[in-house]
């Protein structure tokens, strides 16, 4: 049986499947600034509005922070790391009681969260990892296991090519997320794990290349492998909306996305269901983006000085099962 976390297409519809830079965007969530009134000051950087996920992720820290009773400090990146480092700068400086990132990028990080460090303001990651010299520089990460999110694509991916029937070569197209990013790191890592123990003479990942996690990204490069690679039969996407681009890119080169080009995504949000249930897309991973309110447990840990786990696993929800269902006033029989 699959995972609750995995979701897999039946032959029409869903089956579903057990499974600062000045131009950072920079708003107080909603809250008061600090002002002496005893709430803890939290200083958040999201990494930007790149994809859905991402939306929902910065919804759910905003309400989470909220319904706490924190100050809420929030900043967007715009995917730039310069406005993430300007960002945590300038929490620095107000002096916030914590400051958490979902970081761009692994590497680079070391300088602002030694001089966080040198302020005694505890840091918490969001989402993603980081590399550093120090592990001290950050208390804890809140985040999912990506590399497990990377395994399992390639093991869902076995039973969609089972179910299609699927005979001979896979030549897969591998559309990673940001360079340099965790879970583009990570989910590509997982997949290959699949691949080098199982597959080794049958799947071979013929052309790889950044969508950077967006839309615009997914359709633009995907219809570059069509015409290097026009014999391509599996497209992996890191992230359901570069899967809905390429669907854009594969549809425009004349071929039918899930049936002459079988997809495997991962998050789980309401486009991707909308696209699976037209048949489009054959398999989404979870990756649950709703992490506010663990974040905010560990704020107030950290605050009061608690010791907490240094990764803190992101907890299943119901978060599919809701983009399923919020996707099947669309579903076509």
């Amino acid at each position: 049986m699959l995972n609750r976390r995995n979701f897999l297409t039946a032959a029409v519809g869903v089956a579903a499947a057990t499974g600062l830079a000045a131009c950072a965007k920079e708003d107080d969530g909603g809250s008061t600034s600090s002002g002496g009134d005893g709430k803890i000051v939290l200083g958040f950087s999201q990494v930007g509005s790149e994809s859905g996920w991402r939306s929902a992720n910065t919804d759910s820290v905003k309400s989470a922070a909220k319904e706490a009773g924190y100050n809420l400090k929030f900043s967007d990146a715009q995917q730039k790391q310069e406005n993430q480092i300007s960002a945590i700068r300038s929490y620095i400086t107000q002096g916030v009681d914590v400051i958490a990132f979902s970081p761009v990028v692994v590497t680079g990080w070391d300088a602002v969260l030694k001089e966080a460090k040198a302020k005694k303001i505890p840091v918490v990651l969001t989402d993603r990892s980081v590399e550093t010299s120090d592990e001290s520089l950050y208390v804890t990460l809140v985040g999912s296991d990506f590399t497990d999110e990377g395994r399992r694509a390639g093991k869902i991916l076995e039973k969609v090519l089972e179910k299609a029937g699927h005979k001979g070569a896979v030549k897969i197209a591998q559309l990673e997320g940001t360079t340099g990013a965790a879970p583009a790191i990570e989910r590509a890592k997982g997949f290959k794990e699949v691949m080098d123990a199982d597959h080794a003479d049958d799947w071979k990942i013929v052309v790889s290349q950044t969508g950077d996690f967006t839309r615009a990204g997914g359709k633009q490069v995907m219809a570059a492998f069509l015409q290097s690679n026009p014999d391509i039969n599996v497209l992996f996407a890191h992230n359901d909306d570069m899967g809905i681009g390429a669907i854009q890119a594969i549809e425009a080169a004349g071929k039918k996305p899930g049936k002459d080009i079988l997809i495997v995504t991962i998050d789980g949000v309401k486009d991707g269901f909308i696209a699976m249930s037209e048949g489009k897309i054959n398999a989404i991973v979870e990756c649950n983006p709703l992490l506010g309110p663990q974040l905010m447990e560990v704020v107030k840990k950290v605050k009061n000085g608690e010791t907490v786990e240094r990764w803190i696993k992101t907890k299943e929800s119901d978060f599919m099962q809701d983009q399923a269902k919020a996707a099947l006033p669309t579903r076509k029989y």
